[in-house]
């Protein structure tokens, strides 16, 4: 599906990537961490031909610098930093959909389950939007097409606990059918989606290993924190998590998308201090629309 022979990139006599050699197979998803400047942006960029480099690299045997329509009309990219963009988001969406030949109706569909009601905003200027508003825009062009690699770089970083847990769905929906590439700083982040992680570090994969393949991408968790006493910093960050206060600020209860469940445990465990007991189950039957 995607190979990469030997890749290297030198910029101005720094050496960026360092002779990446990968075979990646349809339907495995991919996390690829490691520190800034480790590489994994720069092999993003080769990947999606934006870069010339050493080596090769293909997809489908086609190389993304020398079939470049053919290549890109099956992969979808979700940047970490949104581009400076002053295209209208109407014309935005509807320019995304021809060049991949798709209807722009499942850009809106994708949008909508988001939370991002694209026809209120489509004489908006995409610059002009806030960056969760951005990223579920983003999200919904790189969904909303046949793809079969999606390449995704911090996607849920400005996303709220609602519009993540709608996205690990949306993913989830696509794992059986789409080779996925997930790039983070933290494994935690991604930990959940993934069935093989992949570390750079100075532009060569120092690690490359399978891990238990438990793809429960669309699960939810219902929550329950009981603290010591009633406390404004853990109250706010619960808050933000969309948690509701009981008992006068002592009891907390909320839910917590699956994947999610490293990231609000690594949140609540600053005020270990204030906790009483966690309790965490699994619902069942549960899909938001």
């Amino acid at each position: 599906m995607i190979r990469f022979d030997n890749v290297s990139k030198i910029f101005k006599k720094a050496q960026v990537l360092a002779g990446v050699s990968l075979d990646i197979q349809l339907g495995e998803r991919i996390a690829l961490i490691g520190s800034n400047g480790a590489g994994k942006t720069t092999l993003i960029r080769c990947l999606l031909g934006e870069y010339t480099y050493g080596g090769e690299v293909s997809i489908d045997g086609k190389a993304p610098r020398t079939h470049r329509a053919d290549v890109l009309g099956k992969v979808g990219f979700v940047p970490q930093l949104p581009p400076p963009l002053k295209m209208p988001v109407g014309q935005l969406v509807t320019f995304a959909a021809a060049v991949c030949k798709s209807d722009p109706r499942r850009i809106h569909a994708i949008a909508d389950r988001l939370g991002l009601d694209v026809d209120a905003i489509a004489a908006r200027p995409f610059n002009r939007l806030s960056g969760g508003m951005k990223q579920k825009l983003l999200i919904a062009i790189a969904l909303g097409r046949d793809t079969q690699v999606l390449v995704m770089d911090e996607p849920a970083a400005n996303l709220d606990p609602e519009a993540r847990h709608i996205f690990f769905q949306l993913l989830a929906e696509r794992q059986d059918n789409c080779t996925m590439i997930i790039s983070s700083h933290r494994l935690d982040e991604v930990a959940a989606l993934v069935n093989r992680v992949i570390e750079m570090d100075m532009g060569k994969v120092v690690l490359d290993d399978r891990v238990a393949d438990d793809s429960g991408m669309d699960t939810l968790l219902d929550c329950h924190v009981d603290l010591r006493r009633a406390d404004p910093a853990i109250a706010k960050a619960l808050e933000g998590w969309g948690f509701a206060a009981r008992n006068e600020g002592l009891s907390w209860h909320g839910q917590v998308a699956g994947p999610d469940r490293l990231r609000f445990l690594g949140m609540v465990s600053r005020y270990v201090g204030l906790l009483t007991r966690i309790d965490m189950q699994e619902v069942t039957g549960v899909t938001l629309q």
